[in-house]
């Protein structure tokens, strides 16, 4: 069984999503880890971003493998170096890459072949798995996946202020909704599912629900 969640930046995804994996004993998938692998791989060579081609070229080399809650890039762990901002910076030229997208999509498939997932990302209801079980599209308020969104931030050491953050978002979802591959929209079998105002544990619980109802 699938389980797509799909959602804006800051949503709470990979961590609902890993929780709910959990909790059901599903494999989870953490596809935005994966697009941050290929970004942190493009810094450390050096590419130039203006040249998809070169990124495009890059990705094709490259082991990517999620492991639960890790992230591996080549057999080294980069859970946390993935999430430092400045490869947050540059993971839209690995988004927008339609040959890195399609290389990353077939992945995502190939891992999840024949096994219960749980699957979170931008596109994943809507490209790479439309025909999961059950999909659900997991948001919030801008003002509340800022905050969110800072507190990561400062729990890696980073020195950042509220104003920045939900300004970085905000352009953020301009391009995550207009981007030409893959881009943010929900799917129309997904259930709709606000979390404002509602603890980790109350998220989890709902989306629990949603997949035992389905099953």
């Amino acid at each position: 069984m699938i389980i797509t969640i799909d959602g804006p930046a800051g949503a709470g995804k990979s961590s609902v999503a890993k929780a709910v994996a959990k909790r059901l004993g599903f494999r989870f998938l953490d596809t935005g880890a994966m697009y941050r692998a290929v970004a942190l791989a493009g810094l450390r060579a050096g590419v130039d971003w203006s040249k998809p081609e070169e990124l495009a070229s890059l990705a094709k080399k490259l082991r990517i493998e999620v492991d639960g809650d890790r992230t591996l890039l080549d057999g080294e762990d980069v859970t946390e170096a993935v999430r430092q901002s400045e490869v947050t910076a540059v993971t839209r030229y690995a988004a927008d890459n339609a040959a890195v997208r399609d290389r990353l999509v077939r992945l995502q498939r190939e891992l999840a072949a024949g096994r219960n997932v749980v699957t979170e990302g931008r596109d994943q209801g809507t490209v790479a798995f439309p025909n999961a079980e059950r999909k659900i599209f997991l948001t919030a308020s801008p003002e509340e996946r800022a905050r969110r969104r800072l507190q990561d931030l400062e729990r890696q050491g980073e020195t950042v202020n509220l104003q920045d953050v939900l300004a970085q978002q905000q352009r953020r979802d301009r391009e995550d909704a207009a981007r030409p591959v893959g881009p943010l929209r929900q799917a129309p079998d997904a259930i709709e599912v606000w979390t404002d105002g509602l603890s980790f544990d109350a998220v989890v619980d709902r989306l629990v629900e949603l997949v035992s109802n389905e099953t």
